[in-house]
């Protein structure tokens, strides 16, 4: 990843197909199109892959999770368990939508640890929202079955992890939605979009509508659509959705570099029994966007950080720092600092942030390193690479 590293003809010649018709939206202009449809053609070509009735391409990541909130009928006061480890758009998106983010426990995986999530449960809690970290999976057999159990929706994030798969199902196939993100730094990339995929054919009618300020999209030309519902603008352009059916077209090729790349790295560091690395519930269906693994103490894992990045070993990540990635630096969270005054459900019933404590992530946080997998590598850069990161816990001792 990410999938700018292999913008090829064919991205330019998916993008010259819109240019051509001049027809950048994605709704109506029938006519002018000569029949160009990219984003409904994206839509179509990953349910396929993903083996599921529906599929919604939107503007961002961000936008499938509000979405998806929206659509399963997550509101006001609602409360969604979330892991600490994400990007902040999951949290984002849970408040937007007026509901309550309450962060439960990962494990090794990184990802929600299923075993943490009954203590976190209350009458208010309507969903549980796993976010599958790094191109893998959380354990989501044991966290489908929890929320049936409880009678709790389950949401897959998988923004990061497109193609990525569990016992090779599709990781966001297992829940009643599955989320995913195009953006620059994505598996692929639209520039910028989103979509999400589901087997309920309800709730992808509610989210395209929702998508497009509550059109139902029945009718040609856009005339004769009635707005059941009132939603919002997360439409996607032709261009954007141009530049994805491209890439996803690719997404084989991508994994399988990935995969090989990521493959001769861990057999390299697997030497160094101080070395341990994220838990993968199916390591097949890893889709081998990065390689986490984990120091021993908080210490040495700082100490190897630094060492990688003077070493000229980029791309590694000390997510427990993180501004983005880890509850630890979300201080516009805890203070819950917003453009404007939130709705007052809020304040009343959401958690103190400031003093929430989840010692169990950050135990594993604090130890962990994710190196990212490029596609452009050549052999030559990566025994390059190799060389470099095994001087250097060869002079640790590991």
């Amino acid at each position: 990843m990410p999938g700018f590293e292999i913008f090829g003809e064919e991205e330019r010649k998916h993008v010259q197909d819109v240019l051509n018709t001049g027809v950048l939206f994605r709704y109506g202009f029938d006519g002018a199109r000569q029949g160009h449809w990219k984003a409904k053609t994206f839509e179509q070509t990953l349910a396929k892959r993903a083996n599921v009735p529906h599929c919604h391409l939107c503007s961002s990541g961000t936008a499938a999770v509000g979405i998806a909130l929206a659509a399963c009928g997550v509101g006001a006061a609602d409360e969604v368990i979330v892991p600490p480890f994400t990007f902040v758009a999951t949290f984002e998106s849970v408040l937007m939508a007026g509901a309550i983010p309450v962060f439960s426990e990962i494990d090794e995986t990184l990802c929600l640890d299923p075993k943490a999530l009954e203590k976190k449960l209350t009458a208010r809690t309507k969903a549980v929202m796993p976010v599958h970290m790094c191109g893998a999976m959380a354990q989501v057999d044991e966290l489908k079955e929890f929320c049936q159990r409880k009678g709790l929706i389950l949401i897959e994030d998988a923004c990061q992890s497109v193609g990525a798969t569990f016992n090779g199902q599709w990781l966001g196939t297992f829940g009643q939605m599955g989320c995913f993100s195009f953006d620059p730094v994505k598996t692929i990339t639209c520039g910028e979009g989103g979509a999400i995929i589901t087997h309920d054919q309800k709730a992808y009618e509610l989210a395209q509508a929702f998508a497009d300020h509550g059109h139902d999209h029945i009718g040609n030309d856009r005339g004769a659509e009635d707005h059941p519902i009132m939603g919002l603008n997360y439409r996607i352009s032709e261009l954007n959705a141009a530049v994805g059916l491209a890439q996803l077209l690719k997404l084989d090729d991508i994994l399988a570099k990935q995969r090989a790349n990521k493959d001769a790295l861990k057999t390299a560091m697997s030497e160094y029994k101080h070395i341990s690395f994220r838990k993968l519930p199916d390591k097949k269906g890893d889709s081998a966007t990065f390689l986490s693994f984990m120091m021993p103490d908080e210490s040495q894992a700082r100490r190897i950080t630094k060492k990688l990045a003077e070493a000229g070993v980029d791309g590694c990540f000390y997510w427990y720092d993180n501004n983005w990635h880890y509850l630890r630096k979300w201080h516009h969270l805890k203070n819950m600092k917003a453009a404007a005054k939130l709705p007052a459900q809020l304040f009343n019933h959401c958690p103190d942030y400031n003093s929430l404590s989840l010692p169990q992530s950050d135990a594993i946080m604090s130890r962990t390193i994710s190196m990212l997998i490029k596609l452009s590598w050549t052999r030559q850069d990566l025994d390059k690479r190799i060389a470099a990161i095994k001087n250097i816990f060869d002079e640790h001792k590991y």
